[in-house]
């Protein structure tokens, strides 16, 4: 079984912009396609989880968040990386939704689709409820990223956080992880 890395996409990966629907407003946090490289060459099977709750409540398609998302890993793969799967869930707040974070329900789907090892890996994530999804299946450990909604996360709710490691963005999370495999 492989370990994998669980990240959230809008505030983790890429710049937040509130409800994206155009493939030009992406824009990679520095450092983090060299970042995630060295994940996927230490083993990691990278998984994108994100909640995209703008289809449900009616601001863009399923296909605009399909031409974000083909934006976002035709600039990482400058760098080589390249994704297992990426996992969406479409539903708005509210809406009955089988994977919605902090479902952990994506997280046991790619265990068994790709055969993952959710005890040896990591999620990565901008808010509460990305370390949620990640503590609901188990995985070895969740960590807070400063970008996106993550430094307000950090100076409202530090307690919500004595699980997690909180480190400015990826690569910081990366230089973690990497130091305990």
């Amino acid at each position: 079984m492989t370990p994998a890395i669980f990240l959230d996409r809008d505030g983790t990966l890429i710049e937040e912009r509130e409800y994206l629907a155009d493939p030009a407003g992406v824009v990679v946090f520095p450092g983090v396609g060299a970042a995630l490289r060295r994940l996927q060459d230490a083993g990691f099977a990278l998984v994108i989880v994100t909640n995209q709750s703008g289809i449900g409540r009616g601001y863009y398609t399923e296909a605009d968040m399909h031409r974000v998302n083909a934006r976002l890993c035709e600039l990482l793969a400058a760098d080589g990386v390249r994704f297992a799967k990426i996992y969406f869930a479409p539903e708005a707040p509210g809406q009955p939704s089988r994977g919605r974070k902090p479902s952990p329900q994506f997280l046991f789907d790619a265990r068994d689709e790709l055969g993952l090892d959710l005890a040896a890996s990591y999620v990565i994530g901008d808010k509460l409820i990305d370390l949620e999804c990640g503590w609901n299946a188990g995985v070895k450990r969740c960590v807070l990223v400063r970008t996106g909604y993550g430094a307000t996360l950090e100076k409202q709710s530090p307690e919500a956080l004595a699980r997690a490691w909180v480190v400015d963005g990826v690569p910081a999370a990366v230089e973690r992880i990497l130091a305990c495999k």
